[in-house]
């Protein structure tokens, strides 16, 4: 049994969006009232594709092409702008992904900064999070994140083995990761993430923990664990057809061997890929003091649930319980640029979908040129019942879990009702029923380990069939989805 079906990072995914006619931003003004809300520009140029990725990015953009993007993103401010401002909207979250933000000179960042601020209202203690790689992380950027308020920062290193790195098509070397983790922890950011992959061929368990004993010996706030996935379009599915093998078993061992292991560093597993430093952890010295510092509050966590696609804008509150409960599925995020998506209400919108090279310079190209930012063209709205479905994956995949009251309070349904599923994984022991202040849903040890098998299950047919669509459209046949499960 394969436990690697899909990532349910959001739902529905992006290649359930059809063109969409007669709607236009202005409608939804009034979602952008007030406070709270976040904002989520794209930058998707890289120096290297890596061979797995299935992200929107393209390589071999200059200075000056990548200027003429940043010219689009400050018309497309402009226009929204003039919608946002009447509706008093102003942004608690800032996130700055790609691609690789950091790719851009030390000019374009500033831009970046300038240009955002002009045209959009931020709250006072906004958080700001930025995605960096090996290769692009040098002081001076470093130091103009700082002076900007950045306050988490995520580097992509993947491995500290170069056989590692060179099958996965990475365009550092492990020394060089090595040195920018140090470089970047020295600036004293509220929070420093890694991330790290499992499951690529070639790779041992033995390995795969020397990788993760050397990033813990540098005490980041946050590891990401991957499984390797391999995607229609992504570089390595060639050499998926020239023999190389994924052991989806082998991945699940390894996943239990290094979950294991950062648990008993002190790192709290909040998701089946997130672990965070817990505060006591942090204070008790170790690698991690005089390397890292906190937030000027005196604490060392922040919390918050993200827009822009990503679980969390802050490392979470991890004191000796467990992660603060926080809200996901309800809050406005924009996005700007192109490759992001858009959350307002029941509407969900972006550009579309691409992988390959020539896909993603198809639709930049369309996005530079296009005249009116506000008109939405591509996306889905939401029924009520995608709504429940949003709302369940969007809390259960991550502890505490779902809250069967506020469910209630929202829906005005029970949750074991509207997903008989979920009664048939607390059987299985995949899902516990917890009663304290308020009644949980929450995944068991096995169950988070088994995210990406059992998410998919909560997808509708309607949403399933859209994307076996768009895959077959596009040339993919082997999208498995999760038939009866069976013990590992």
């Amino acid at each position: 049994m394969n436990p690697y079906i899909q990532y349910m990072y959001s739902y529905p995914h992006k290649t359930a969006y059809r063109p969409l006619t007669g709607i236009h931003l202005s409608e939804y003004a009034g979602r952008f009232s007030g406070p709270g809300h976040s904002v989520y520009l794209h930058i998707p140029f890289c120096q290297t594709k890596c061979g797995y990725c299935n992200l929107f990015s393209v390589t071999g953009a200059g200075a000056d092409e990548m200027e003429m993007y940043l010219d689009a993103v400050e018309r497309q401010l402009g226009q929204y702008r003039r919608i946002l401002e009447p509706a008093g909207a102003r942004f608690s979250d800032f996130t700055i992904g790609g691609g690789t933000p950091l790719l851009l000179t030390a000019a374009q960042l500033e831009r970046v900064f300038s240009m955002t601020e002009a045209y959009l209202d931020f709250e006072e203690n906004r958080s700001i999070v930025i995605e960096t790689a090996p290769n692009q992380t040098d002081k001076e950027k470093l130091r103009l994140l700082k002076d900007r308020g950045v306050t988490r920062v995520s580097m992509g290193i993947q491995s500290f083995c170069g056989r590692e790195l060179e099958t996965l098509g990475r365009g550092h070397s492990a020394e060089k990761a090595l040195e920018a983790l140090e470089l970047l922890l020295s600036f004293g950011f509220a929070c420093v993430n890694v991330d790290f992959i499992y499951g690529i061929p070639g790779q041992q368990t033995r390995s795969l923990l020397e990788s993760l004993k050397k990033a813990v010996s540098f005490g980041p706030q946050e590891i990401f664990l991957y499984p390797l996935y391999i995607k229609h379009g992504a570089g390595l599915e060639k050499k998926l057809g020239a023999g190389m093998v994924l052991e989806p078993e082998n991945a699940y061992s390894q996943y239990r061997e290094a979950s294991s292991f950062l648990r008993s560093e002190g790192y709290r597993q909040d998701s089946m890929r997130r672990f965070v430093l817990r505060r006591e952890k942090f204070l008790e010295g170790g690698a991690s003091v005089g390397r890292q510092s906190g937030s000027a509050d005196g604490s060392v966590f922040s919390d918050r649930c993200a827009g822009g696609g990503a679980l969390a804008a802050g490392c979470a509150k991890s004191g000796s319980g467990g992660r603060t409960f926080s809200e996901c599925g309800f809050g406005s995020s924009l996005a700007l640029g192109c490759g992001g998506r858009s959350y307002v209400g029941d509407l969900h919108f972006c550009t579309p979908y691409a992988i390959t090279r020539q896909d993603c310079l198809k639709e930049l190209r369309a996005y530079e040129n296009t005249r009116d930012f506000t008109a939405v063209t591509h996306g889905i709205i939401l029924s009520s019942e995608e709504q429940r479905r949003r709302y369940v994956i969007r809390h259960l995949l991550i502890r505490p879990g779902l809250d069967t009251n506020r469910y209630r309070k929202h829906f005005g349904s029970d949750a074991l009702e509207d997903f008989p599923l979920l009664s048939e994984w607390i059987g299985k022991g995949y899902l516990a029923y917890e009663k304290k202040e308020a009644d949980w849903l929450s995944l068991t040890d096995e169950g988070l380990g088994l995210s990406d098998y059992l998410g998919p299950q909560l997808m509708s047919r309607q949403i399933r069939e859209k994307m076996t669509e768009w895959e077959a459209a596009h040339g993919q046949t082997n999208h498995p989805l999760p038939g009866q499960l069976k013990k590992l």
